[in-house]
C-alpha cells in the first residue's frame, strides 16, 4: 500500500530566497519559513513557539520566489518531506530534512517596492497572485428546500 508524504504550511519567510542558478537551466531556491502558534500554560502566561522549515523550490517555482519573495512575506505551501543524507569532513552522518514545495501562494498585502504579479497562465498553477481571492458568495439554506435525512 502507498503511503502519503504531504505537507501544508502558512508562515512568515525568515529571510530573502536564496536562488542558485545551476547547469542546463536548473534553478533552486531555499526558503526558510517560520510558522508560530500561541497558547497559554497552566498558570495562564501566553507561550509563543515558533517552528523554522527549510523550504526548497525548483525551475520555475524558484525563479517567481526569486522575484516576488522577500523576507517576511507571507506564503501558503503545499509539499511534501524531504530528506539529505550525507557525511560531514569529520566522518559524521548528516541527515537534514526539508520540504519540497510543490506549489506555494502568496498572501497578503504586496510587499512596498514590489513588481506586481503575473497573472496565472494554464499549466501554472503555482504562480503566486497579488491580488486577494474572491470572497465566495454567502450561501443560505432555507430549511424547507433541505433534503438532508437528518
Amino acid at each position: 500500500m502507498a503511503g502519503v508524504n504531504k505537507v501544508i504550511l502558512l508562515g512568515h519567510l525568515g529571510a530573502d530566497p536564496e536562488v542558485k542558478y545551476l547547469e542546463g537551466d536548473k534553478v533552486v531556491a531555499n526558503l526558510s519559513l517560520a510558522t508560530s502558534e500561541a497558547y497559554q500554560d497552566r498558570n495562564g502566561n501566553r507561550v509563543e513557539q515558533t517552528e523554522w522549515h527549510e523550504l526548497e523550490l525548483w525551475d520555475q517555482q524558484a525563479k517567481i520566489a526569486e522575484k516576488y519573495l522577500k523576507k517576511g512575506s507571507q506564503i501558503y505551501v503545499e509539499g511534501k518531506i524531504k530528506s539529505d543524507k550525507w557525511t560531514d569532513e569529520q566522518g559524521q552522518n548528516r541527515k537534514k530534512m526539508k520540504i519540497r514545495v510543490l506549489s506555494f501562494t502568496m498572501v497578503g498585502g504586496k510587499p512596498e517596492g514590489m513588481p506586481t504579479a503575473p497573472t496565472p497562465s494554464a499549466g501554472m498553477a503555482s504562480m503566486p497572485s497579488s491580488s486577494p481571492a474572491p470572497t465566495p458568495p454567502l450561501v443560505s439554506l432555507d430549511e424547507g428546500d433541505d433534503d438532508l435525512p437528518f
